[in-house]
């Protein structure tokens, strides 16, 4: 291993996790928008129960293997997202590899931000009742998009953020997923049952659980593949970032099965939600990006109570926006209190500023006043969206998978696992993973089109 970690590396971990408040934060940054947003259309357009077969195979073969080797480096290089490598081998080539990371992090982050503000705006119109005045939601969601509140509501989400990560990893980001993430099932649950019991529910919960293979493709199994990369923050070193916050007696293998437990069980719960309530309301599944924002006001709009529901369903929206993004900022954050030497809260300050000067753009591009300005016939907003999410998260898996794979050879060590594990784990990390990743490469970028 190499020995050239800086002071402020060796320091920077005396902030950390207790190993319920790292799991739990690990939770809170799986269980975002991917889960409660991106999972229910994706399953809606691929046919429903075979589609979540598939996602949760995907996420057996490749997104715990690639989650342990993230938490791995994090712990075993106690750094940030780009020093961790570096501290892990004397290969030169791999020294500023992670710095890929931080930017996929640091990009994500100004899209997705754009996205949570939209969730805190329809928090508030629905509890006030104001999102229901008119019948037409897609104009509603147009109306709202094409004014300056989106820019209000993202320095909102900004603000927030920036304020728990500026307190610390024990006092701030632990903190917070304590207090919420318990909260964010509750909210779950009561939904849940109120959507189960709505009249035609029945049928919303035979398309979620019930497979129907012929609706499968082999397009399908990327997406699920993609989705299982995105529904567990992986390939923008979030899990590597917080790796380096953990105690050594905590279990990494005991951990990747909690995480992922987690993060399915959120997504389970947020599909009995959505697809009772579409079925029962005579709304297509297969909605996509608007079956949030568009199909579902339509539902609580015709729903005893459903201001009250809808309220509490952006709510959840909300908090999941929050978690994640906490991940994403602290990716960025530790990197510069490593590089320069700076404090936590003025690393977060800098980071902050910097980030919304690309961020404004990318709000204002998704509806706003700079919608009309493309590059190659895509928005802003769009390209941000298109590069982070197809193009720096799977290439990012890829390096992850690579690393562990074939470089670091140290790597039984942190993972903990016994012999038998360890060979199929590292076989997974040479052979399966990086395979799968290049087809979700290729097919993100559309070099790859299968029926």
């Amino acid at each position: 291993m190499a020995n050239n970690r800086t002071e402020l590396e060796t320091n920077q971990v005396t902030d950390q996790f207790s190993n319920t408040g790292f799991i739990l934060a690990a939770i809170g940054s799986s269980v975002g928008l991917g889960n409660m947003w991106m999972f229910p259309y994706i399953t809606g357009q691929n046919g429903g129960g075979a589609f979540v077969l598939l996602f949760f195979l995907c996420l057996l073969i490749v997104g715990m293997p690639v989650l342990l080797a993230e938490l791995a480096i994090g712990r075993g290089g106690r750094g940030d997202a780009a020093s961790s490598f570096r501290n892990l081998t004397t290969r030169r080539m791999w020294h500023n590899s992670g710095i890929f990371l931080v930017i996929g992090a640091f990009m994500l982050f100004t899209f997705y931000s754009v996205v949570a503000g939209w969730t805190l705006q329809y928090t508030l119109q629905s509890f006030v009742g104001d999102l229901y005045s008119n019948p037409n939601y897609a104009e509603t969601f147009v109306q709202y998009t094409s004014g300056w509140m989106p820019v209000f509501w993202q320095l909102i989400i900004f603000v927030i953020t920036g304020w728990i990560v500026a307190r610390g990893i024990s006092g701030g980001i632990e903190k917070f997923n304590k207090i919420v993430l318990p909260a964010l099932l509750i909210i779950l649950i009561v939904l849940m049952v109120r959507a189960l019991f709505l009249s035609g529910a029945g049928e919303g919960i035979s398309f979620f659980l019930k497979p129907d293979f012929s609706q499968l493709t082999v397009d399908s199994l990327l997406q699920a593949l993609g989705q299982a990369f995105f529904s567990l923050s992986l390939g923008v070193g979030a899990m590597m970032t917080y790796g380096a916050y953990v105690e050594k007696n905590q279990s990494l293998s005991q951990a990747t099965l909690a995480i992922t437990g987690g993060s399915v069980v959120y997504a389970l719960i947020a599909g009995l939600i959505i697809f009772p309530t579409t079925f029962s309301y005579g709304i297509a599944p297969t909605s996509g990006p608007g079956l949030v924002f568009i199909a579902l006001p339509a539902a609580f709009a015709s729903m005893p109570f459903g201001h009250m529901f809808g309220a509490f369903f952006f709510v959840l929206l909300a908090i999941a926006a929050l978690t994640s993004a906490i991940g994403m900022v602290e990716v960025p954050v530790a990197y510069c209190m490593n590089r320069w030497h700076w404090s936590r809260k003025k690393a977060t300050t800098l980071v902050m500023i910097v980030c919304y000067a690309f961020a404004l753009p990318c709000v204002l591009s998704a509806g706003g006043v700079l919608s009309t300005f493309l590059l190659g016939g895509k928005t802003i907003f769009d390209w941000m969206n298109y590069i982070t999410s197809n193009i720096m998260l799977p290439l990012g898996g890829l390096m992850i998978t690579i690393f562990v794979g074939y470089v670091w050879t140290k790597s039984v060590e942190e993972a903990g696992l016994s012999s038998g594990w360890f060979r199929a784990w590292i076989f997974t990390m040479r052979y399966i993973a990086p395979v799968l990743i290049i087809l979700i490469l290729l097919s993100s970028i559309g070099l790859l089109k299968l029926g």
